[in-house]
């Protein structure tokens, strides 16, 4: 009498091939799913960046803009000062090139002064991929107007440091 117990090695093998499909169509969809998740992530903090600076201008008028992305966070616990204004999250504001950053993506804010001025009178924001095309996909900046503006990165993007190049790139929708 042959014994009728466990499985053949063909209904294993077929098994496995068919987790290896469907394997292969989640994968991507994961991974875009993620994607989505950081552009999502890097246009609120982008956003936050914006309202902080807007506060920053009125809190420190004789300053103007914060002149880098330090002056808007600050280390825990935050005492309000034109070096480290407590405005933004501490983790936002060290997410730097160079850093781990946050959510797949660099930070970077930087003042301006245009004209004669004397207080920093314009800034930019600048935000891109740590890994284009699994990070993130697009690059996203902010100037004073307040107009949030992205394009499609390419491999080893900075975040945008110059108004001119900021208000090249077309407006998010």
């Amino acid at each position: 009498m042959r014994s009728t117990r466990g499985f053949s090695l063909i209904e294993l093998l077929i098994v496995v091939a068919i987790i290896l499909v469907i394997a292969a169509i989640a994968i991507p969809s994961l991974l875009q799913a993620k994607i989505s998740a950081n552009e999502a992530s890097a246009v609120g903090s982008l956003r936050a960046m914006t309202s902080a600076e807007a506060a920053y201008y009125t809190a420190y008028p004789s300053v103007g803009y914060a002149t880098s992305i330090t002056q808007l966070g600050g280390a825990t616990p935050c005492t309000p000062t034109s070096a480290t204004s407590c405005l933004i999250d501490n983790y936002l504001a060290t997410s730097t090139t160079g850093s781990g950053g946050k959510s797949g993506y660099f930070f970077q804010a930087t003042g301006v002064i245009t004209g004669g001025a004397s207080a920093f009178d314009a800034y930019v924001i600048g935000t891109a991929p740590i890994t284009m095309f699994r990070t993130g996909n697009h690059d996203y900046c902010s100037a004073n107007d307040g107009v949030l503006r992205s394009q499609i990165g390419t491999a080893g993007d900075t975040p945008v440091t110059v108004i001119a190049t900021c208000l090249a790139y077309p407006v998010a929708q």
